[in-house]
């Protein structure tokens, strides 16, 4: 008996939300559609009712990553806890994040293999990328916007490249000291913050 369109919506949705979760913590080339589709409770043979490839499927689980921030300055507007800029590098910057790329930023757990992805998941990334340096241009006060775009790309690159140092080395002092060193260099460069508030 065949499953109605909501069961196989649900489906889909776990199986991109595991592989999401999988790839950024052991990468895209670290886990294989056998290991995903188990770790879903399916055979091997349903990968195809949901994906025609498993570039398709790489493409929606970097993508499902995608948007938290985004969705942290919506809630503030909707009259949620405000954000600014040195919230959201506070929120980046820590161990906590270092500790569970699963649940982290897709560009500080997959940048370099991203880059060597196929064309549907380098746009979507491309396109996030340019959603993230717009927002945080937003968040820099009292700069033209040309400048503010200039310290909002550096300040993603920054946020990114950190965390990437910061678990790469096996030294936890050192780990430690470049998220600390980065996030006050990245704070002081933003000081004074606009924060966003509710209407």
């Amino acid at each position: 008996m065949g499953h109605s369109r909501s069961e196989k919506a649900k489906t889909h949705k776990r199986i991109v939300s595991i592989a999401s979760k999988k790839f950024r913590e052991e990468g895209l080339a670290g886990v294989g559609i056998a290991e995903l589709m188990k770790e879903a409770g399916l055979t091997v043979g349903g990968f195809y009712k949901h994906f025609d490839s498993r570039n398709d499927l790489v493409a929606e689980a970097v993508s499902s990553a995608f948007g938290g921030w985004k969705r942290r300055v919506e809630a503030a507007a909707s009259g949620g806890r405000p954000v600014s800029l040195a919230k959201l590098i506070d929120d980046y910057l820590n161990a906590a994040h270092r500790d569970d790329p699963g649940t982290g930023c897709a560009f500080s757990a997959l940048a370099p293999e991203i880059a060597r992805s196929d064309k549907r998941t380098r746009a979507l990334s491309t396109e996030q990328v340019r959603n993230d340096v717009q927002l945080i241009a937003g968040l820099i006060p009292g700069r033209d916007a040309h400048a503010a775009r200039s310290q909002a790309i550096l300040t993603f690159s920054a946020l990114v490249g950190a965390m990437s140092l910061a678990r790469t080395v096996s030294d936890e002092a050192l780990s430690r000291e470049i998220l600390k060193a980065v996030a006050e260099l990245l704070k002081n460069l933003a000081s004074p913050q606009r924060v966003v508030n509710s209407p």
